[in-house]
């Protein structure tokens, strides 16, 4: 396999040059600022939770993964994009799993597993509907999934993160839009997925801090100012 080939998935995109994308490119500065905002949650609220410091660093590489892909667009960058995204949506229904529905680690690895396997099922079914966008359907129906059960086992998270499922719908909208709106919006609508997107990691993590063991025990360093 040539992971120097280019790759050509978006509307803005109209060459193979560094800047062919630059909306697209620029507006991956929303997943670092998210990044630094869930930083700072994190340390007012939860410091000494490492699971939830390892989440943010992880959207912080990706704004970084998603920059590379819409800026050199090859094969190599295109993994850059989607590793960290991977690795934040399967450790972050870990850590759900566990904080939030209260599953041992035997149960939550095994869900996690089983998730796993049922996003690979799953987005071949769904990609005549939505596309590439296909492969984040099993995380949108996951947060509502989880959502619905923390209604009765964790209710002060419940709600959020049916409000943040909401969001991921609607960013997931514009991700599928950008190349059948092409031709009328030649712009794309694929830098709204990035803004939406990177405030659903924020809530999603900000629902993470909430039910932290740091922040429920009053472990609240960063409260103090310091």
């Amino acid at each position: 396999m040539d992971w120097s080939a280019p790759i050509d998935a978006y509307c803005e995109r109209l060459g193979p040059q560094f800047w062919a994308e630059p909306v697209n490119a620029a507006t991956n500065g929303a997943f670092l600022i998210a990044a630094l905002a869930a930083w700072m949650l994190w340390r007012r609220q939860a410091r000494g939770d490492a699971a939830v410091l390892f989440l943010v660093g992880v959207v912080a590489c990706v704004g970084i993964g998603s920059f590379l892909f819409h800026t050199v667009a090859t094969r190599w960058a295109a993994l850059a994009d989607v590793v960290p995204i991977a690795v934040f949506i399967y450790s972050y229904f870990l850590l759900a799993m566990r904080r939030i529905l209260r599953l041992g680690w035997g149960w939550s690895i095994g869900a996690t597993l089983a998730f796993l396997a049922a996003s690979y099922g799953v987005a071949p079914m769904l990609s005549g509907v939505l596309g590439s966008s296909a492969g984040y359907a099993p995380a949108a129906l996951a947060i509502f999934g989880v959502a619905a059960v923390a209604a009765r086992r964790c209710p002060p998270a419940s709600a959020p993160l049916a409000l943040t499922g909401a969001v991921f719908v609607i960013s997931l909208a514009f991700r599928t839009s950008d190349i059948p709106f092409c031709p009328s919006f030649p712009l794309g609508t694929h830098f709204v997925w990035h803004c939406l997107n990177a405030l659903v990691l924020y809530l999603l993590i900000r629902v993470l801090v909430l039910v932290s063991p740091a922040a429920r025990s009053g472990n609240l360093t960063g409260a103090t100012g310091t």
